[in-house]
């Protein structure tokens, strides 16, 4: 079946920071240099998908959740699929509110609408009228409530410590689609499965289905930014049949991979960048 992928918004990186937040319009493919903020910050893709690489593990963030990285953590990003990444930083008493560990959070209507509005052309367009001072900090703590009302969500990764865990997490990144058990898995690097499922619960707090799961929606996640199908995809990441992958998509994601994709262009092609947008090179 021919791949049908999205054409390419912008050769570059294009990009706008201002004191508060930022804009950036990535190709697919971009990966950001690791790096840490004095201020913690919320990071909306409003089109493609970002992964958000902390010490702890990964975040992946499509078009209806928002990352939040606290304070001090080294983090770097990646896009999936051409992305339209926002970011929003908080003031020490908003970020106070909000967990202190990265986190991922499920974006209501309303939160999506205030993101977008506080990283908007409004933000750093000359010709545009500025939010003040006041109706930003109104915004802003919409938006932290909004997402104190929201439940964290299970789309983290987290990195395995262990040597024997980094092993069997490499091989599966570079195959999602290997249905061979803790067992086998085991075999190959010389360690049994009582002790990998002990390892898995104490670092991971997942049973060796969960974290193969969600390391498999998330490779779902990259090629639905990529343009592929549904029916490539959940063959490409490990299902039988699309109906069980559909069925474990949705229950992590909160909607199915047709619906996904089709709203994630729609809101990728709506949010393009303006062309008074310099570009950061």
């Amino acid at each position: 079946m021919p791949v049908r992928r999205q054409p390419r918004l912008h050769t570059g990186v294009t990009s706008h920071v201002w004191p508060s937040g930022g804009r950036h319009l990535w190709p697919s493919g971009e990966t950001s240099a690791a790096q840490s903020h004095a201020r913690g910050h919320l990071v909306y893709a409003a089109g493609g998908v970002l992964a958000v690489h902390t010490e702890h593990g990964t975040s992946i963030v499509p078009a209806n959740r928002v990352a939040w990285t606290p304070t001090g953590f080294t983090h770097c990003h990646r896009a999936h699929g051409d992305t339209d990444m926002r970011i929003v930083f908080l003031t020490p008493s908003l970020a106070r509110l909000l967990p202190d560990h990265p986190a991922v959070f499920l974006a209501s209507g309303l939160a999506r609408e205030v993101l977008l509005a506080l990283t908007g052309p409004r933000n750093y367009d000359d010709a545009a009228s500025g939010y003040s001072r006041s109706a930003r900090s109104r915004l802003l703590r919409v938006l932290v409530d909004e997402l104190r009302e929201a439940h964290e969500q299970p789309l983290h990764l987290p990195e395995p410590r262990d040597d024997r865990l980094q092993a069997i997490a490499r091989m599966l990144y570079e195959k999602p689609a290997d249905n061979a058990t803790l067992a086998e898995l085991g075999k190959t690097i010389g360690a049994s499965t009582r002790t990998l499922s002990r390892l898995l619960r104490n670092e991971l707090g997942m049973t060796f289905y969960q974290w193969r799961t969600h390391l498999r929606i998330y490779h779902a996640l990259v090629l639905l930014a990529d343009g592929h199908d549904t029916i490539h995809t959940a063959y490409a990441c490990g299902w039988a049949n699309p109906s069980s992958f559909i069925a474990a998509f949705t229950g992590i994601i909160g909607t199915t991979p047709g619906r996904y994709r089709t709203g994630r262009q729609t809101t990728a092609h709506a949010s393009r960048l303006p062309t008074a947008v310099k570009s950061s090179g």
